[in-house]
């Protein structure tokens, strides 16, 4: 995938499902994509940026694509009706005012993933934060924000944080390094409630903390942090999503999200769930 700062509309994961579908519908039917361009009347970069999910699939072209790759009358109305719902906006939608394009993206894959793994060398990872925690981030990434600004942005993450509530919830297996509870974000008293949560959140089924302890020696998790999503339709491939200071970055080529996923295990290894909930205790006790 592209940089996520490109500029290309954020796809919804239904919209990246119906893309690979095309794209899997016009191989089965023996079509290039000059065939699939030539039936729109359109450029190639148009049937790739449809089958990659870079902009929203308009209905008549849908139709007339399946009419193309020899699709019947009732798979065309199914497959139309679907495109519709994937151009509706997102529930996030209503944060574009404090939310830049390019990571309302990564919202769509967090709602719909069925795996999340992160790694967080320097915060508690934003699904897991408390609202006053959230704020104290927040405030210090952006300076010059407003108040009101703030305050959207920490509404929009703690309503990301519902999906942990769902029926039919992730798992969600958290990376962080120990340095993350000795920085004292808001203070004592919002990094007490804030190692609460993560005690409280790590007793969930599927739910799992590991701190990786100063006392491990070098390892491979001295990067930038990142999240690796993994979807239960087999149309999506595995993705990872790494940001910088003034870059952000989806991969979803498989030697990236090996190396990803590969560095993650080896993380979790550096510690357990046992020592990890001592030491969550420990620095609890010491910020009382």
């Amino acid at each position: 995938m592209s940089e996520a700062r490109s500029g290309t509309s954020a796809p919804t994961v239904l919209r990246m499902i119906l893309g690979r579908r095309l794209q899997d519908m016009r191989l089965g039917a023996g079509a290039s994509l000059e065939d699939a361009a030539k039936a729109l009347r359109v450029k190639t970069l148009t049937i790739r940026r449809l089958e990659k999910a870079e902009v929203a699939l308009k209905p008549l072209y849908v139709e007339k694509l399946l009419e193309t790759y020899g699709a019947d009358r009732q798979e065309i109305e199914e497959f139309v009706d679907l495109a519709e719902q994937a151009n509706e906006p997102g529930w996030w939608h209503s944060y574009r005012d404090v939310v830049p394009s390019w990571f309302t993206a990564y919202v769509s894959l967090e709602t719909g993933a069925k795996t999340l793994r992160t790694y967080e060398p320097q915060y508690v990872t934003g699904l897991l934060q408390t609202p006053d925690y959230a704020h104290a981030v927040l405030r210090g990434g952006l300076p010059n924000g407003s108040e009101e600004e703030i305050a959207r942005r920490v509404e929009l993450r703690l309503r990301r944080q519902s999906l942990l509530e769902r029926a039919d919830a992730p798992t969600l297996w958290v990376v962080m390094e120990e340095a993350v509870l000795h920085r004292p974000v808001g203070g004592p008293d919002v990094m007490r409630e804030q190692i609460e949560r993560l005690l409280d959140m790590s007793e969930l089924a599927h739910v799992s903390v590991d701190i990786v302890p100063f006392a491990a020696d070098a390892h491979v998790g001295a990067c930038a942090p990142f999240t690796y999503f993994r979807f239960e339709e087999p149309e999506l491939p595995d993705i990872v999503y790494s940001e910088l200071l003034s870059a952000s970055v989806y991969l979803d080529q498989r030697e990236d999200v090996v190396a990803h996923l590969e560095a993650h295990s080896r993380l979790s290894l550096q510690t357990s769930s046992e020592d990890s909930r001592a030491l969550l205790n420990h620095m609890r006790k010491e910020y009382s």
